[in-house]
């Protein structure tokens, strides 16, 4: 496992910015800003059912905050709004060393690992995942 904060993985997920853009009758919209650090997350979600349909996000932040956006446009359609509540609360779990990277529930989510020894960090990682799960909220009317 990688050991440095900015590693090859985090690079090319940042890069790829899967699902960057926007939906224009999108069934929610939510932006979530950090005042700390100046992260800002727009997440667009359209729903199937329970299901996420199609997702696009505009990301105006550090590396690990798009890479964690792309990962999100990635591995997020067809999931449900309990899924990736899971998905949120295992990637927060792992950031705070309460489970192993191997347990979660979506592989490509072992490169944020070495995020674990900044805590200063985790809020960077986690944004993405906030706004997705208030989006998929707003959009069931929750």
């Amino acid at each position: 496992m990688e050991t440095r904060l900015y590693h090859q993985a985090i690079l090319a997920a940042a890069a790829e910015a899967t699902g960057r853009g926007t939906i224009d009758e999108a069934d929610a919209r939510v932006t979530l800003d950090n005042p700390l650090c100046g992260d800002r997350v727009r997440i667009d979600v359209s729903l199937e059912g329970s299901r996420v349909s199609r997702l696009a996000h505009e990301v105006r932040g550090c590396l690990l905050c798009e890479a964690a956006a792309s990962v999100i446009g990635a591995e997020a359609p067809g999931e449900s709004l309990e899924d990736l509540r899971q998905v949120a609360a295992k990637v927060r779990a792992q950031l705070c060393g309460e489970v192993a990277p191997a347990t979660l529930p979506w592989p490509v989510l072992e490169m944020f690992a070495p995020v674990r020894g900044f805590k200063s960090r985790h809020d960077c990682v986690l944004l993405p995942f906030e706004a997705l799960v208030r989006a998929l909220q707003q959009a069931r009317g929750d």
